[in-house]
C-alpha cells in the first residue's frame, strides 16, 4: 500500500480545505508515493516521538500539530526543524499533520464525547458539510447538574491528567458546558452567547480567567496537551479499523511539564 492511499483516505474524512487559513496540514515532509506498512501517530514531532517512530520502523508519522506552520528558506542542523527534517528524509519517513481540519470534523465531538456531553451542538459554526454545521468545539449538557469541583475531578478522571486549574467557586452548580480543546480562550465570546455554565478548554491566562469568572463564566483549563493527546488514540483506532494490514502505533503519553 502507498502512503497516498492513507493520506488520501484521511482527506475525504478529515479535508484539508476545512483548515482555519493560517493552518499548514497535509503532507509536509515526504514522497506519498512510497509503499507503507508501519505508522506512528503523535500529538506533536518532537525529538522524543521521531526516536520513538524510529525504533518502531514507521514509513509514515502523522502529527495533529505541524511541525512547520511558516515558511522555512533554510532545511540544515542550525535549527531544530531542520534537523528533524534531515532526519525525516534520512530515515525515509513521510510526515502528515492534521490540525483544525481534525479540530472541526473529529476533535470537538471527540472531546465532547469524553465528557458525556448531551445534545451536543457546535460551539463556533466555520462551515457546513453535507447539509450539518461544523465547526470548533462543543456545547451541550452534563449528565447531571454537578458542583463545578465535581466537574472538575471528572474532566481530570476522564482526560487522566495530573492537574487541572479551575477559575471559580468550587462549588457552584453546573449543568451546561462547554469544551474546545488546545487554546481555547478566543472562544470565550461563543461560549458566552451559548450561555453554557462552564468551559473546558487549555492555555488560559490569569486575565482572561479572572475575566470571565466576572462575566458568569468559570473555566476548566484542562492544559493544551491534556486536551488534546486523545487525537493519537483516536485515529490509532480509526487506522487500524480501515486498514487492517498495516501495523499502527502511538507516541507514549507524556505530559510536557511536571507539578510539583
Amino acid at each position: 500500500m502507498k502512503i497516498c492511499e492513507v493520506t488520501g483516505w484521511l482527506e475525504e474524512r478529515y479535508p484539508c480545505a476545512y483548515a482555519e487559513e493560517w493552518d499548514n496540514v497535509g503532507l509536509l515532509v515526504g514522497d506519498d508515493e512510497r509503499e507503507v506498512s508501519k505508522i506512528f501517530l503523535a500529538l506533536d514531532l518532537t525529538e522524543e516521538t521521531l526516536e520513538q517512530a524510529i525504533d518502531f520502523g514507521a514509513e509514515l508519522i502523522v502529527t495533529h500539530h505541524p511541525m512547520i506552520f511558516s515558511g522555512v528558506k533554510k532545511i540544515n542542523n542550525h535549527s531544530f526543524i531542520g534537523r528533524r527534517i534531515l532526519k525525516l528524509v534520512s530515515n525515509g519517513i513521510a510526515y502528515y499533520a492534521m490540525h483544525t481540519n481534525y479540530d472541526i470534523l473529529g476533535m470537538a465531538k471527540l472531546s465532547a464525547d469524553y465528557l458525556m456531553l448531551q445534545g451536543q451542538k457546535v460551539l463556533a459554526v466555520t462551515a457546513e458539510r453535507e447539509g450539518r454545521q461544523e465547526g470548533l468545539g462543543r456545547v451541550g449538557l452534563l449528565p447531571r447538574e454537578m458542583t463545578l469541583g465535581e466537574l472538575a475531578g471528572l474532566v481530570k478522571e476522564r482526560l487522566e491528567l495530573p492537574d487541572v486549574k479551575v477559575y471559580g467557586e468550587l462549588g457552584k452548580k453546573v449543568k451546561t458546558a462547554a469544551v474546545c480543546t488546545g487554546s481555547g480562550k478566543s472562544l470565550i465570546p461563543d461560549v458566552l452567547k451559548a450561555k453554557a455554565q462552564v468551559y473546558v478548554t487549555g492555555d488560559i491566562d490569569h486575565h482572561t480567567g479572572i475575566d470571565a469568572v466576572a462575566d458568569g463564566l468559570s473555566i476548566i483549563d484542562a492544559g493544551h496537551y491534556g486536551t488534546e493527546y486523545i487525537f493519537a488514540k483516536a485515529m490509532k483506532e480509526e487506522l487500524r479499523q480501515q486498514f487492517g494490514q498495516l501495523e499502527v502505533e502511538q507516541a507514549r503519553t507524556k505530559f510536557p511539564y511536571t507539578c510539583i
